[in-house]
């Protein structure tokens, strides 16, 4: 799995990333409009409004007719709603994608984009809990409603399952020592708050100290915030919620993510697709998709050099059939 450059908040282009309302530049902004394919009176959705760049871009080639329903489960979004009539805003995870649809009255829309980073401004919050640059508490929640936090993970989790966590959602090298670190120290030592537990594992931190953590705390970001899980619900609800050519866009920033973009687009399900390795096997699934990227578009050099962020990107686009 490649490393999630865009969730190391102690990298010198995060650092220096920001826009001017505090979140983040929109990554690929051009290329998630053009792979929306816009009609001017149809109906749209933005997974994940955060500053909400990419939702003000739709707007703008939406007529009088057309709608924008954006969802974000971090309350801190809110402070970057839009007054337009056109918009509605729904302050819950994009996993609930139909659900709310159908409450707000749209049963089909014409597109759908999700951007799955991490905010700049989740970063920057130090009491959030993201950042290794900070100290506070290990929270890492997305959603402040949801009682799981990052901590509790580090209190409570077995050690075979810390293991996993790390080895899986981090690539951390030495997944298994930090789990049995973990679980060695934690009855004796605090491990409430970013200090304390970067304190407690320091010792068996392998190569540079700002990549590790930033693997550490990817693994535990993904995990708090079932990441994976709400991708997957959003996506097979998204094929049920689009009308017949309408466009499904997504964002990732690192290969867990990817790979399950790509499986489902595909296939229709989550599956690793092994075929290249085994001869023998077919590929029956159906996911009612016409993929529209076969491979996965990446940003160009200008936006590289505006926005180092965008590095690690990807985005796939495909066409309800």
């Amino acid at each position: 799995m490649k490393k999630d450059k865009s969730g190391d908040p102690d990298s010198p282009e995060n650092k220096a990333n920001s826009s001017l309302n505090g979140y983040h530049i929109p990554v690929m902004l051009t290329e998630v409009i053009d792979g929306l394919a816009i009609q001017p009176g149809g109906v749209y959705v933005d997974c994940t409004f955060g500053g909400g760049g990419h939702s003000k871009e739709i707007l703008k080639h939406l007529s009088t007719e057309g709608r924008l329903i954006a969802f974000d489960q971090d309350a801190d979004a809110r402070a970057n709603l839009i007054e337009d009539s056109r918009f509605v805003f729904i302050p819950h995870n994009f996993r609930h994608l139909q659900r709310f649809l159908r409450v707000n009255k749209f049963l089909q829309v014409d597109g759908i984009m999700a951007d799955l980073g991490v905010s700049s401004h989740q970063f920057n919050e130090g009491e959030r809990g993201f950042s290794t640059r900070f100290d506070g508490d290990l929270d890492m929640r997305m959603d402040q409603r949801q009682k799981l936090k990052a901590r509790d993970i580090i209190e409570t989790y077995s050690e075979s399952r810390l293991h996993k966590l790390f080895e899986q959602y981090g690539e951390v090298t030495n997944s298994k020592t930090l789990a049995r670190t973990i679980a060695s120290v934690r009855d004796t030592v605090s491990l409430k708050t970013i200090s304390n537990f970067k304190t407690a594992v320091s010792s068996i931190v392998k190569g540079n100290p700002n990549k590790y953590f930033a693997q550490v705390f990817q693994a535990l970001r993904i995990e708090v915030n079932d990441e994976l899980g709400a991708l997957k619900e959003m996506l097979q609800q998204a094929v049920t919620v689009l009308r017949p050519g309408g466009r499904l866009v997504v964002l990732t920033f690192h290969s867990l993510e990817d790979r399950i973009v790509k499986n489902f687009f595909k296939k229709g399900n989550f599956e690793e697709d092994d075929a290249d390795t085994n001869p023998f096997q077919y590929n029956t699934g159906s996911s009612g998709l016409k993929i529209v990227t076969k491979k996965p578009l990446v940003a160009g050099q200008a936006e590289l050099q505006q926005n180092p962020r965008s590095r690690s990107a990807k985005l796939r686009i495909a066409e309800k059939i």
